[in-house]
C-alpha cells in the first residue's frame, strides 16, 4: 500500500510563533498545512519566558530600539533590518491583542519590563509565562481555520527541489516527512514552503531549549543548497536553573531586569568588575562573566537573588518561576538560586532577504531558523519573538502576492526504503548524540581557542560519516534524523568559528581576543550543490 500524498498551497513547518503568525496571514481560503514535529504546541515558543520588545512608552522611540539592537550585536546587524523590526514592534503587539493575547496590564495598558542591554523599558509580556500565552493564543485561531490543517508528530526529512528531479530551475516543492504514528514516510506537496523550524540549540550538551530543538531547517536547507550566516554566534543564557532534577529551567532575564543581582557563593557580586550595566548588560557579557568566575573559583555555579524585593512584588511578577523553584526546595523570596549559562539560540542560520526568501524559489525561513541580519553577533534579549511575528507576516504577504504566478507541481518519487532495514543497533544513535553534544559543549562552548576548534571538527568529521553510514542502511527513525541533522549543524558551528579570526559578540577566542577594526562582515558559508535522487549520495 501507497503512503499518502498530500498537497496544499502552503506548507509550513513549524508551529512555533514564526510558523503560526505567517499561516495567519495568509488568506483564510488557501489550503494551508502547519507540520509539527513532536506535539503541536510543542516548539520553542511554548517556552519563552521573558517577553517581547516593542516601543509603546511615550518616553521611549524607536531609533533607541535600533540603537540597543546595534549595541548588543557588535555592530554586526543590517541596520535596515533592525530599523524595519522595531519600527513594526507596535503593529504586531496590537495585532496580538486583537487576537486575545492576555498581557499582563497596568493602569490599562501593557505593563513593560526591562530585560538586559535595553536602554527603556520595552518589554511586553504575560507575567513570566510569554511564551505559553503566545503560543496558546495563536493556536486557538488556528484551530478555528477550516481552511488550516494542523498536523503533528511528522518528522521533515529532507526538502524536495526541482534541481534534485533533473530540472535546470530550483524550486522547492515540498518535503518527504516521517508520520510518527504509522511510520511511514510521506510526501507533502506544496506552491510554498516555509521552514519556520526553530533553532538548533540542542547540539550543546546543555541547553534551555526543549529536546526538539536540533536545527532541522538549517540542515534541510544546507542540504537543498541554501547559504547560511553567522552560525558561529551561539547565544548562551546566563542564568539556567544549576538542579539536576530539573534538567533545563530557564530563568528569564527579566528577574535581573527586575532587580536581580549576580553573587557569589560567599554573597559578593561581581558584574560590575565586568560591565557598568552590571545586571542588565548583553548577555554575551554576562554569560562570558559567569563562565569566568566558575572558571576561576572552580565553581559549579553562581547564585541570582532576588529576595531583597517584597515578596509579593516577585511572586506577581514572576509567579511560574516561583512555583517551579519551589517544587526543588528554593524560595526566590527568601533566598538566591543558583544558576548557569547554557545555550539558547542560534543567531545565524539560512539567509533570507526582507521577505524571508532563501535561494531556492518558493522556500521560505523564519524565526529562529533564518539569519535575517537583525540579531547580528549577540541577540538583544526578547528580539526573537518579534522578529517571529513580524517576518511571519512578511513572508504571509510575499506569498499572497505570488498566488498568481503559474506553478506546476512536478512527479515526485516515493520514498525509496526497498535497500534499507530496521536497525537492531540504535544504541549507536544514543551513543553518537551524546559524544557530539559533549564535544560541542567541551570544545565550541562560551570561550573557545583554535586548537580546541580544530579538536571538534575531527571529531564532527568522524561522527558524521558514521551517521551517513547508518543512515543509508537502515529506515529512518525520528531520533536518527535528529542526530543526521545535529551533525550537520554543528560542523557548521566549527566551520564558521573557524573563519571568524577575531572576538566580536558570542564569539570569543583566545587566539584572537580582540575584534578586527573596521565593518565587521558576515561569515558565509555555500554549499556544494546536492545530487539528483537516484545518485548514491542522494537521498
Amino acid at each position: 500500500m501507497k503512503p499518502p500524498r498530500n498537497t496544499f498551497d502552503v506548507l509550513i513547518l513549524g508551529s512555533g510563533a514564526a510558523g503560526l503568525s505567517c499561516a495567519l496571514n495568509l488568506p483564510a481560503g488557501l489550503r494551508v498545512a502547519v507540520l509539527a514535529k513532536n506535539g503541536i504546541d510543542e516548539g520553542n515558543t511554548q517556552w519563552a519566558q521573558g517577553g517581547i520588545a516593542a516601543v509603546l512608552d511615550p518616553g521611549d522611540d524607536v531609533e533607541s530600539h535600533i540603537e540597543d539592537t546595534l549595541d548588543a550585536g557588535a555592530a554586526l546587524p543590517d541596520r535596515d533590518v533592525v530599523t524595519r523590526v522595531a519600527s513594526e514592534g507596535a503593529e504586531v503587539i496590537a495585532w496580538l491583542e486583537r487576537l486575545g493575547m492576555p498581557f499582563t496590564r497596568e493602569n490599562g495598558k501593557p505593563h513593560l519590563t526591562r530585560e538586559g542591554g535595553h536602554s527603556h523599558r520595552r518589554v511586553v509580556h504575560a507575567q513570566d509565562a510569554t511564551g505559553a500565552a503566545l503560543e496558546t493564543t495563536l493556536l486557538k485561531t488556528a484551530r478555528a481555520r477550516k481552511t488550516l490543517t494542523l498536523l503533528d508528530d511528522h518528522t521533515a526529512i529532507d526538502l524536495i527541489t526541482t534541481r534534485r528531479l533533473g530540472e535546470h530551475e530550483n524550486r522547492c516543492v515540498g518535503v518527504y516527512a516521517l508520520n510518527r504514528d504509522s511510520g511511514h514516510v510521506e510526501v507533502f506537496l506544496a506552491r510554498f514552503v516555509v521552514l519556520a523550524t526553530g533553532g538548533a540549540s540542542k547540539v550543546y550538551l546543555y541547553t534551555t531549549n526543549p529536546d526538539g530543538s536540533t536545527g532541522d531547517g538549517i540542515a534541510m536547507a544546507w542540504r537543498a543548497g541554501c547559504r547560511v550566516a553567522n552560525m558561529e554566534f551561539i547565544q548562551f543564557h546566563p542564568t539556567c536553573l544549576y538542579e539536576p532534577r530539573a534538567k533545563t529551567y530557564l530563568i528569564t532575564e527579566a528577574v535581573r531586569g527586575e532587580g536581580g543581582r549576580l553573587l557569589l557563593p560567599d554573597g559578593t557580586p561581581f558584574m560590575h568588575r565586568y560591565d557598568p550595566r552590571g545586571e542588565l548588560a548583553p548577555r554575551d557579557i554576562v554569560a562570558r562573566a559567569i563562565d569566568h568566575e566558575m572558571k576561576r573559583l572552580g565553581l559549579d555555579c553562581v547564585y541570582l537573588d532576588i529576595s531583597h524585593k517584597p515578596a509579593e512584588f516577585v511572586k506577581s511578577h514572576f509567579p511560574t518561576i516561583h512555583a517551579r523553584c519551589l517544587e526543588y526546595g528554593y524560595d526566590i523570596t527568601r533566598q538566591p538560586i543558583p544558576v548557569v549559562p547554557a545555550a539558547h539560540y542560534t543567531c545565524g542560520g539560512v539567509m533570507v532577504d526582507a521577505h524571508g526568501r532563501t535561494d531556492i524559489d518558493r522556500l521560505y525561513a523564519i524565526g529562529e531558523v533564518s539569519h535575517t541580519g537583525l540579531h547580528g553577533a549577540n541577540r538583544l534579549a526578547s528580539n526573537s519573538l518579534l522578529e517571529c511575528l513580524v517576518y511571519g507576516r512578511a513572508a504571509a504577504q510575499d506569498i499572497t502576492a505570488r498566488l498568481q504566478e503559474p506553478v506546476t507541481l512536478p512527479d515526485v518519487p516515493e520514498w525509496d526504503e526497498s535497500q534499507v532495514t530496521d536497525s537492531d543497533e540504535e544504541v549507536i544513535v544514543s551513543h553518537n548524540w551524546h559524544e557530539l553534544r559533549q564535544t560541542m559543549w567541551d570544545y565550541v562552548g562560551i570561550v573557545r581557542t583554535s586548537k580546541r576548534l580544530e579538536r571538534a571538527l575531527n571529531r564532527i568529521d568522524l561522527l558524521k560519516r558514521e551517521i551517513d553510514e547508518y543512515y543509508g542502511n537502515f529506515r529512518v527513525t525520528h531520533n536518527l534524523i535528529e542526530l543526521r541533522n545535529l551533525v550537520v549543524v554543528a560542523e557548521l558551528i566549527v566551520r564558521s568559528a573557524m573563519a571568524r579570526k577575531e572576538s566580536r559578540g558570542l564569539h570569543y577566542i583566545l587566539d584572537y581576543p580582540e575584534p578586527k577594526p573596521g565593518k565587521p562582515e558576515n561569515t558565509v558559508l555555500t554549499p556544494e550543490p546536492p545530487p539528483p535522487y537516484g545518485h548514491p549520495d542522494g537521498a
